[in-house]
């Protein structure tokens, strides 16, 4: 069977096309993605305006005309922070469904952390035993962990990569805004941090997003050409010498280093402050990267639903 998913994000709108079969790994067939960054079309307050809508919708219809070139069977779109978090997401979904046809599906932030717990644990498998997820995106950061496919605590924080970049000033920012920053990111994330850790010791502690892969690969780890099976991690020791240098160069100095590109290179600071504080307040000596997330995840639970 011949899917496709739309994963509507607070940075880029991403279609990847697979060949997935119950029982068996879905195999990727094509990929169209395009960094929209609908985080950046939101006003102070929280509405995305409507040059971002209309941006949305185009795309949309592009990602529409590529899947019918490429024989998708049936297509998955959802959506993440960026529209879950805006004060007129209902209207931006409303206006995707009337000028596209397509009902886009907002996910809930623990929704999100689900899916892709359910894509780290079909990756790993069962004798990975308790894994403890973390995952960044522009808008949010999940921490899940669990024993099982269903995992036993789930939280999604309002601490992306991107939404915290928007609160800084300055290329590179001030050292007191950054002082100040880093201070609410630790707050924030031991203010949640009792149900995850009551929940047991994880046997194996994984990272995935693009800004840990970017962190992992600035750090020496593996480049992707390198393929999804290499084992690639990103050590706290290795990401906390990173962390002083990011803060001092500009969002171009940061595009020239392995991993970054000029795109994101502005928001992988924030991006690796709040990795560098879960990392410190989860005691986690190094994080092991899972090339596999909510896509994966979207489209792993589809197909259980098919035997359903």
């Amino acid at each position: 069977m011949r899917l496709g998913v739309i994963d509507v994000g607070s940075n880029t709108v991403h279609l990847l096309v697979v060949d997935a079969h119950q029982g068996a790994r879905p195999l990727p067939a094509f990929s169209h993605k395009r960094e929209l960054r609908l985080s950046e079309f939101t006003d102070d307050a929280g509405h995305i305006a409507e040059s971002g809508v209309d941006a949305l919708v185009t795309f949309v219809r592009e990602c529409q005309e590529i899947a019918d070139d490429q024989g998708v069977e049936e297509l998955l779109p959802f959506a993440t922070s960026a529209i879950r978090e805006a004060a007129n997401g209902e209207y931006v979904i409303e206006q995707v469904r009337t000028r596209s046809g397509l009902d886009i599906q907002v996910l809930p932030g623990e929704d999100e952390a689900r899916l892709t717990f359910l894509a780290v644990r079909r990756w790993f498998g069962w004798s990975a035993g308790r894994l403890l997820v973390v995952d960044i995106g522009g808008g949010s950061l999940e921490l899940v962990t669990g024993t099982d496919e269903e995992p036993d605590v789930a939280m999604s924080l309002l601490l992306g990569a991107g939404r915290l970049t928007r609160t800084l000033h300055g290329d590179p920012p001030p050292a007191a805004d950054l002082k100040a920053l880093r201070k609410q990111i630790r707050s924030d994330i031991a203010r949640e941090l009792r149900p995850l850790t009551n929940a047991g010791v994880p046997d194996r502690i994984i990272g995935t997003s693009k800004t840990i892969r970017s962190l992992a690969r600035m750090c020496g780890a593996a480049p992707s050409g390198e393929g999804p099976y290499v084992r690639r991690v990103l050590a706290r020791d290795d990401l906390k010498e990173m962390v002083p240098k990011l803060s001092k160069m500009t969002a171009t100095q940061r595009s020239s280093l392995p991993g970054v590109s000029e795109s994101r290179s502005a928001q992988v600071l924030a991006g690796a402050m709040v990795i560098e504080a879960v990392m410190d307040l989860l005691d986690i000596a190094e994080l092991e990267l899972c090339p596999w997330a909510m896509r994966e995840g979207v489209i792993l639970r589809r197909l259980d639903w098919l035997d359903s």
